[in-house]
């Protein structure tokens, strides 16, 4: 049955549960933040509908982890209702811990090798005409998982043929050659997601680098210019104004062609506490300063996700970059 509506990222507290380790075991001793009240523009209806059922179960008997779920994305019960699932592979636990995400933390188990093969069914039988894969970071493997990427879109390709692929990746931090294996395996859109502007790094997302996520995004476009790249950040971690416009000025001296811009919602008391709420006018504000850098497609409002309306979004990335070329 419907939940009726919740606060969004109302899913899991991320420290209780059966499990007897903590969910995020790096942060359990950090004092309490202040889990502020949220404005009515970020409420949403809980998932629980007949088609949410039906996806849950598909990605259930694959055996497969969802993004959706492990984040407590606020747009679940939308998105699964129409059946639209984004995947998380290579596990459910990363080696990072920044300040923002409701990952779980620790030390992953081993790859396992049929997770190419259950995913692409997974979208088969999803019938999905884009498939978004991402994951969790791998800094234990040697090329942080990229091999596995490519292996997951080339199964896609080999049993959904008709299928559109994005990919949000890691930043792939000192992984030589890791990149070249994904951008190698032609995956129609690239994703890395900044996250947040510069200064914000060191507390947020203390174990990336900006501006080698930057160049990381320029460097797809240098190996394969046919490949749509995209990048997201959220608002509400303390960023300035200003702040924001030259994150949009270095992705775009990246090339990057789609941006999005959401809220960030605090998962727990103990994740980063969220500074402001910005109101619906300031995305939209902010979605017009980035067209006019150049972008072909641009997603800013509260409840924006990286993944949130990625097929439609992907067939205006075509149309607007074929536009272009006509005019051009």
């Amino acid at each position: 049955m419907l939940w009726g509506m919740m606060d969004a990222m109302d899913l899991s507290d991320g420290f209780s549960g059966n499990n007897a380790r903590p969910r995020h075991p790096e942060k359990v001793h950090r004092p309490d933040q202040p889990v502020a009240r949220k404005p009515s523009w970020i409420r949403v209806k809980a998932p629980g509908s007949a088609q949410w059922a039906t996806t849950h179960k598909i990605v259930k008997d694959h055996g497969l982890v969802t993004v959706c779920e492990e984040a407590g994305c606020p747009n679940i019960g939308a998105c699964w209702e129409k059946k639209h699932a984004t995947f998380m592979i290579m596990g459910d636990t990363c080696t990072r811990a920044c300040a923002f995400c409701n990952v779980k933390t620790g030390l992953p188990c081993a790859l396992d090798p049929s997770e190419p093969a259950r995913v692409a069914d997974a979208v088969r039988r999803l019938s999905l005409a884009h498939a978004v894969i991402t994951s969790v970071d791998r800094d234990d493997l040697h090329d942080g998982g990229a091999a596995h990427f490519a292996k997951v879109v080339v199964a896609i390709r080999a049993a959904c043929p008709n299928t559109t692929v994005e990919v949000l990746t890691p930043d792939f931090l000192r992984k030589q050659g890791a990149l070249e294996q994904v951008v190698g395996a032609k995956p129609d859109v690239f994703n890395h997601n900044l996250e947040t502007v510069a200064s914000k790094y060191l507390r947020v997302r203390p174990g990336a680098r900006y501006f080698h996520s930057i160049r990381l995004l320029q460097r797809v476009k240098e190996i394969d210019p046919n490949i749509f790249t995209k990048s997201g950040m959220m608002l509400g971690l303390g960023e300035e104004r200003d702040e924001v416009l030259q994150l949009m000025d270095d992705l775009r001296s990246a090339d990057v062609d789609f941006l999005t811009i959401g809220q960030y919602l605090q998962p727990t008391k103990k994740h980063h506490p969220v500074m402001r709420f910005v109101p619906p006018d300031e995305f939209a504000a902010y979605a017009d300063a980035a067209l006019a850098r150049g972008f072909l497609l641009v997603s800013a409002s509260p409840l924006t996700r990286s993944s949130y309306h990625a097929s439609e979004d992907f067939a205006r990335l075509k149309a607007r970059r074929m536009a272009l070329r006509k005019r051009g």
